[in-house]
């Protein structure tokens, strides 16, 4: 039995996996507050499926990028039930659950969310040949968005943007990629915890006390910290 959730944006999802089955998911994507409704919607999800803590075999979460503060919620809370269980803890690449939805594009798919100025974190990914699997082939990092788009600019094929993104990220893929940029549907541009549980299913996992989130880049307020620590 697994147990998945990803709160690294305003999206929240959910799930739980038993033996190649998605037995519930529960998925919001809302501007609202993860920490006060992230373990009354676990503890509902459990219940509705008739699932105990003690079912459990592993848990699943989103481990980065995105939201400083929601990332911590998610790892948090999954840390803290794994640690209780007795249990390994399994991180999967916010970025690589977003290429997921793109599983039978034939082309690459990128996956990325605005990480400000003129920044997105991004992960460039392709199905593989039988198309079951999305593969990484270029690594996640946080990266300038123009810097992004440069080594597509004299490819012909079309590619596939999948993410929640503002109208300016909209408009520069557009400008610089014209007609090939393609960006996914509405329903398909956040995470599904049903499709986080389906690939940690095949990962072994980690101790809970060794578990870090993978942020790409540190806080604003931890960067002046550095910076103001070296200048001393």
């Amino acid at each position: 039995m697994i147990l998945g959730m990803d709160t690294s944006s305003d999206t929240m999802t959910i799930a739980l996996f038993h033996e190649g089955v998605v037995l519930g998911e529960y998925t919001t994507n809302l501007k609202k507050n993860h920490s006060v409704r992230l373990l009354k919607a676990i503890a509902l999800l459990m219940e509705e499926c008739g699932v105990k803590p003690t079912d459990l075999e592993k848990i699943a979460v989103a481990k980065g990028p995105g939201s400083y503060t929601g990332l911590r919620i998610g790892v948090t809370v999954a840390k803290t039930m794994a640690w209780d269980a007795k249990i390994p803890i399994v991180g999967v690449s916010s970025l690589a659950l977003l290429a997921e939805n793109g599983l039978y594009f034939s082309g690459k798919v990128v996956a990325l969310m605005d990480a400000r100025r003129g920044n997105v974190y991004a992960g460039v990914y392709q199905a593989n040949s039988n198309h079951d699997k999305m593969e990484n082939i270029v690594t996640d990092s946080h990266i300038a968005l123009t810097d992004l788009l440069e080594p597509f600019k004299e490819s012909k094929e079309a590619i596939l943007f999948i993410g929640t993104l503002t109208e300016q990220i909209c408009d520069t893929v557009s400008e610089t990629l014209g007609e090939r940029a393609i960006f996914a549907r509405a329903d398909t541009t956040y995470s599904q915890a049903s499709t986080l549980v389906k690939l940690a299913e095949k990962l072994d996992g980690e101790l809970a006390d060794n578990f870090v989130p993978d942020y790409l880049k540190l806080a604003e307020a931890e960067s002046k910290w550095l910076e103001s620590r070296r200048s001393e």
